[in-house]
């Protein structure tokens, strides 16, 4: 992304200090849950196919758009925590690129929620903080299972965007352009992450992915 406001070269490179490495990750915590990120891809959609909405319908857009934003927020706080335990530097390289498509639909979704006249979540850094603890964790238990981990979120985020679909009124377009790239590019990140070696989850670990996936989109809808 511009500036490299998401790109993870420096944090996983191989001559920074753990202490380096920390630094690092909370800035780029800060820059995910409260910067104004560029994106390497223009924003999907046309704004005149926004279509005008309601009061009712722009509040209701807007929540399922802030859900979607707090959701690359935690995205990106997986990937960098599971880059900051990772092994191999093939394993960094695809949660490198994932991570910067995910930058990309954090851009869109801002860019969508500031033509709603509506903000972020106030949460962002606790679900950055929260994710940054799973990927880490994730990575320590070793790269296959780290795709793994990446593949399932993929793939309960795929499911997500789908119900988002249906939920969004009829003419706005927009926001359904940008949530149909999004998906799109979930897709082909599950795909990688299965093709470059992640291994199935227990079931135990994708129930309680889905558990606490509810409870972000839950709060993030409203705040």
């Amino acid at each position: 992304m511009a500036a490299g406001l998401y790109n993870m070269r420096r944090m996983t490179g191989p001559r920074l200090s753990p202490l380096d490495r920390l630094l690092e990750l909370a800035d780029l915590g800060l820059r995910a849950s409260f910067g104004r990120p560029s994106a390497t891809r223009p924003t999907p959609g046309r704004p005149a196919a926004a279509g005008p909405l309601d009061e009712g319908r722009r509040r209701h857009v807007a929540g399922l758009m802030r859900v979607n934003h707090a959701g690359e927020v935690a995205a990106q706080g997986l990937y960098h925590g599971q880059a900051l335990t990772a092994r191999s530097d093939a394993v960094r390289a695809t949660l490198r690129h994932a991570a910067d498509e995910e930058g990309d639909h954090l851009a869109w979704c801002r860019d969508r929620l500031d033509e709603l006249g509506s903000h972020t979540s106030l949460l962002n850094p606790v679900w950055y903080a929260g994710s940054v603890a799973f990927g880490a964790v994730a990575g320590l238990l070793g790269d296959r299972v780290s795709l793994g981990f990446m593949a399932e979120t993929e793939r309960q985020v795929e499911g997500h965007l789908e119900r988002h679909l249906a939920r969004l009124p009829d003419d706005d377009q927009r926001s359904r352009a940008i949530i149909e790239q999004m998906k799109s590019d979930e897709v082909a990140h599950g795909r990688s992450a299965r093709e470059a070696g992640g291994d199935e989850l227990p079931a135990p670990v994708p129930q309680l992915m889905r558990l606490t996936a509810r409870i972000m989109t839950g709060t993030a809808y409203w705040l």
